[in-house]
């Protein structure tokens, strides 16, 4: 684009449609569409495979990012809107940003759609609230090695752009997706894939558990844990020692560290 063609007023309506989109999660839904916001987001994004819609870039901002070129290479059709820095900085959802964001097309996800290996490792979440959270729980996801996250009942939509960032592209480079608790479930067992289910009833120090078979770790809010229905379907409940006067961690504390034991029984070859 020309300098002449840049948008300078945030009552574009492109403008107005990505803020709407960023913000309204029914807006998400209707339109089919969500917004990833930063370069390396976006990398993670376009590398899973799905479609851009439209880019927003704003020079001043930007420069000469090399990653910025791999991003018009691997989406050389998708239409550019330069924006002042003023507009940008109206747009971003975040502070601080690298003068980069695109609207991109939703991809509707299935259970079947879940590549299993031979020995796989799911994390489950159910009714996971807060998008930061559960950022957090794929960040951990991406760098422990789970084969997919699956979100079960949940009560956030997986394009929000605060789970998107606190996740810095983690929810595209694991495949992740929503469920019912019930489908959920059958999916597992019909797999032959073991349910361990975080919590402190009833329940065996997590390190004493063998998770070296297929598996999957369930973990709940820390208001109510898990409903009924995992605790009837589980084949173990485990827990985490606390210590101290409090009886919980945040979720993504507590998914780090079962994430991890999985890593240490399968990858050091260590006994229980």
């Amino acid at each position: 684009m020309t300098f002449e063609n840049i948008i300078t007023s945030a009552q574009n309506q492109r403008i107005k449609r990505l803020v709407a989109l960023q913000q309204k999660s029914v807006e998400r839904k209707k339109s089919g569409l969500f917004v990833v916001e930063g370069v390396r987001e976006l990398l993670h994004c376009i590398r899973a495979g799905y479609e851009v819609e439209c880019l927003f870039r704003c020079q001043d901002i930007l420069g000469s990012n090399p990653d910025a070129q791999e991003i018009k290479t691997l989406a050389p059709d998708a239409p550019i809107y330069d924006v002042s820095k003023k507009v940008y900085e109206k747009m971003a959802y975040r502070g601080t940003t690298e003068g980069l964001m695109a609207e991109m097309r939703a991809k509707d996800k299935a259970l079947n759609d879940i590549k299993l290996p031979e020995n796989p490792f799911l994390a489950v979440l159910e009714s996971v609230e807060k998008p930061g959270n559960l950022g957090a729980v794929l960040r951990s996801a991406d760098a422990s090695g789970v084969d997919a996250v699956i979100v079960c009942d949940p009560l956030t939509d997986l394009f929000n752009p605060n789970l998107i960032r606190s996740s810095i592209g983690a929810v595209f480079t694991v495949p992740t997706l929503a469920c019912s608790t019930e489908e959920c479930i059958a999916f597992l067992n019909s797999h032959g894939i073991q349910i361990l289910t975080a919590q402190l009833q009833d329940s065996t120090l997590y390190y004493n558990t063998d998770m070296r078979q297929p598996t999957a770790i369930v973990m709940g809010t820390e208001a109510t844990g898990l409903t009924n229905a995992w605790r009837q379907a589980a084949n173990a409940h485990i827990r985490i020692p606390m210590l101290g006067h409090l009886d919980s961690l945040n979720v993504s504390v507590s998914a780090a560290i079962l994430m991890y034991e999985v890593v240490r029984q399968r990858n050091h070859g260590l006994e229980l």
